[in-house]
């Protein structure tokens, strides 16, 4: 057929008539004609660059190319692929992935050969056959690009394309290192050329062909074959079908455009296109071409899952608390940017030490006690005695970025450094730390002070010097005990489960502020939760220093091990994606005190729990022995109640993170409260999220000592006009004293002796 024969004849009804072709002017002819020279040149700068690279490379004035070409790096050959990193919990439960690039790096043995086959031949059919330059493509290339006046063809192998994917890669998050990266310069062409002439000499084409398929991005933030597999079809790279591998293949030319989500139809024909190239290249039949592109999209897709914000029940903020371990631990890199590389590169399987089922009972808690629209929130961790190990981090307030729901990212339950605020003011949860001190110091469990209902805060030695109070006669110089009703003299288990203010500041008076803080360093309050350092005045040991509920539970947890401090552990294993070890910090656990000082508050703190103390009320679902401390701040703005039992250390806090709010006349968790104190606010959350915590757990007892309940006064053993009103005394033994299992003194606050306090129910420290 002529070419005239192809012109339909005109309708007279229409106004079309096939016009003549345009005769090109001679200013056409000439851009043309630059564009096939300009064609020309790059095609012969790729073929000197191939046969006399050196040469090549000093006439275009490339110097640096030319002295790098007979070697390369070895990180360029097998490069750190930015990969997904997976935290689980203790029993293996993925808690997130987390990434700077979704990829999991795969073998050729770990893809499905028709994926393979699929990119190779849509993206480069003669790769097997040509060298890093496929000179038949480049003057392919040239002829169309000069036919059609614009560059429309490149000629790039799949060796070119995956060196510039490398140069983008190993830029990281640096815009204008990827910017660099990607431009389309001569110098930058002949760089990728002489980079990929050394991989094709070193690495095998199936290395390269893998290495590709790791590195390319699909679109949807999945990068690698293994992440788009998972992305747009829920399976394993292995598993892929023909027709799922053919549309991933086709995607890689441009992510956007065949984007199968939101254009399935330019999807499912660029699809089709990978597959009659698999055809003509042999390597399916026709009939399972066919087949193939009879079959839909087929997608099960699944939105990117990136980040903490990711974990369910709760686990949000332990697993940002991971980041900051990762980010700060030397163990994981000398310096701060070694540890971020290692934690933006991932590829990290880290196994932590977070129990999903305690961490159920602790989430449960919080979320049930107080409600997330609630003017205040709780926050509680629990740790486990004698490893330091974290076993659940839990807050009212979800992980987010929505303040409208109440969202936040500040972890409540950890120091500022590691993702928290400032902490909170932990109020007579402090008290314990002082007695143990002064037990360390060499007072006897006997000791009494006279502990008047007020008194002026007294001169005290410290570190360097002495603190004196120079607020005398005015409220700012003065400490009061909640309570009008409570005056000495008290004993120490008595003023610990009344939490008498005055007496505990006589004991530091007694042995001194130095001794309390450091005390509070050995139990792991190295200073404030902001990082600030713990200030040596009197009303440290009333918990006026903000802490954080991690700090308090562990300080709780080395009083349950006998005095063996461990610092927080949140991660007991990291391997890499191809199974090696990551060296992890193990437990760090040393003696702080004796084990008698230990057994003493244990002992003390165990009364507080009975009858007589403040937290009386908060026995657990199965009356096993627990101990512990409540706290409550000025006008209770913060509550307070550490616990724990033989194996399993919880703190709760309750309060407002931001405005303060004062609990009084409020309602919490649909409930309404008057005031809220350590024993009615944060006490049930412990007490709720205990229970179910230790159901499974066996009964461990502590090993206590005989510690009177009330020490019988002397006027020879405390006297008011001494500079501390001290003095050792004893009482006559209790039957009924501390160190029995719960439930086993039905007879306890009558005949056996045990103190019946005086004071109202709700009194409570300040």
């Amino acid at each position: 057929m002529s070419p005239k024969s192809r012109i339909p004849a005109p309708d007279p009804g229409d106004t079309w008539v096939p016009r003549p072709r345009r005769r090109q002017t001679p200013l056409a002819i000439l851009r043309h004609a630059a564009t096939f020279l300009g064609s020309s040149v790059l095609g012969g700068v790729l073929l000197a660059g191939l046969v006399l690279p050196g040469a090549g490379a000093v006439g275009l004035g490339a110097k640096n190319g030319a002295e790098g070409f007979e070697s390369i790096p070895d990180d360029f050959k097998a490069p750190p692929l930015t990969q997904a990193t997976q935290i689980y919990d203790a029993k293996g439960g993925l808690i997130a992935k987390v990434y700077e690039r979704d990829r999991t790096v795969l073998t050729a043995e770990q893809m499905s050969p028709l994926i393979r086959k699929a990119q190779v031949d849509i993206e480069d059919a003669r790769f097997y056959e040509h060298g890093a330059v496929d000179l038949k493509g480049v003057l392919r290339a040239i002829t169309k690009n000069a036919e059609s006046g614009a560059a429309v063809q490149g000629a790039s192998t799949l060796t070119q394309q995956y060196v510039k994917n490398v140069n983008v890669e190993l830029a990281g998050d640096d815009p204008a290192a990827v910017r660099e990266a990607q431009r389309k310069t001569l110098g930058r062409k002949i760089q990728e050329l002489r980079y990929a002439i050394k991989l094709e000499e070193d690495l095998p084409k199936e290395q390269i062909l893998t290495n590709y398929l790791n590195i390319t991005f699909y679109g949807h933030q999945a990068y690698g074959i293994q992440a788009a597999s998972q992305r747009y079809f829920s399976k394993d790279a292995k598993d892929l079908t023909l027709p799922e591998a053919a549309m991933l293949a086709g995607l890689v030319q441009n992510p956007s455009q065949y984007d199968p989500k939101l254009h399935p139809v330019a999807a499912q024909k660029r699809r089709d296109t990978v597959i009659d190239k698999m055809v003509e290249n042999k390597h399916i039949t026709a009939e399972q071409a066919k087949e193939a592109k009879a079959a839909p999209l087929g997608l099960d897709y699944k939105d990117p899952q990136n980040g903490c914000i990711t974990a369910q029940a709760g686990m949000g903020f332990f697993c940002d608390y991971v980041r900051h371990v990762v980010k700060q631990d030397p163990a994981f890199g000398k310096s701060a940017a070694e540890r971020k590389k290692l934690w933006d590169t991932g590829g990290l399987n880290i196994y932590t030490t977070l129990d999903p089922d305690k961490q159920a009972a602790a989430q449960n808690a919080v979320s049930t006690k107080v409600y997330v629209t609630d003017p205040v929130s709780a926050a509680m961790t629990m740790v486990e005695p004698g490893t330091g190990k974290i076993l659940a981090m839990a807050q009212t307030r979800p992980y987010g970025l929505a303040k409208e729901k109440n969202q936040t990212v500040v972890n409540l339950n950890v120091d500022a450094a590691m993702g928290g605020g400032i902490g909170f003011q932990p109020g007579s949860n402090f008290k314990p730390i002082v007695a143990a001190a002064a037990l360390e110091a060499g007072l006897p469990p006997t000791q009494q002070y006279d502990s008047p209902n007020r008194m002026d805060w007294p001169t005290t030695k410290t570190c360097d010097g002495t603190w004196k109070n120079l607020n005398k006669g005015t409220k700012e110089g003065v400490i009061p005990n909640e309570s009008p009703r409570e005056k000495g003299p008290y004993g120490l288990k008595e003023a610990m489960a009344l939490s008498v203010n005055t007496y505990f500041v006589q004991m530091e008076q007694e042995i001194g502020l130095c001794a309390v803080k450091q005390m509070a360093n050995k139990l792991g309050v190295a200073g404030k939760a902001s990082g600030d350092p713990l200030q040596e005045v009197p009303a440290l040991g009333l918990g006026t220093q903000e802490v954080s509920p991690l700090t308090m539970a562990n300080v709780y947890a080395t009083f349950a091990a006998r005095g063996s401090y461990c610092a927080p552990l949140a991660i007991n294993r990291i391997t890499t994606v191809d199974g090696k070890d990551v060296p992890v910090t193990p437990a760090r656990c040393n003696q702080v005190m004796s084990q008698d000082t230990a057994d003493v508050i244990n002992s003390v703190l165990l009364g507080v729990t009975e009858k007589g103390g403040t937290a009386r009320d908060l026995r657990l679902d199965d009356d096993r022995q627990i101990a512990g401390k409540t706290g409550t701040t000025d006008e209770k703005k913060s509550a307070w109640f550490t616990g724990y039992t033989g194996n399993l250390a919880g703190s709760v806090w309750l309060g407002s993170p931001g405005t303060k709010v004062p609990m009084r006349n409020i309602r919490i968790g649909g409930q309404y409260q008057a005031e809220v104190f350590g024993a009615t606010g944060p006490g049930p959350i412990w007490q709720k999220a205990m229970s179910d915590a230790v159901r499974t757990m066996p009964d461990k007892q502590f090993t206590t000592v005989y510690v009177p309940d009330q020490v019988k006064h002397d006027p020879g053993c405390a006297t008011p006009g001494s500079p501390t009103g001290s003095a050792t005394c004893t009482g006559a033994p209790n039957p009924g004293s501390t160190g029995r299992p719960r439930g086993t003194d039905p007879t306890a606050g009558g005949p056996s002796g045990r103190y019946t306090p005086t004071t109202p129910p709700d009194a409570e420290d300040q």
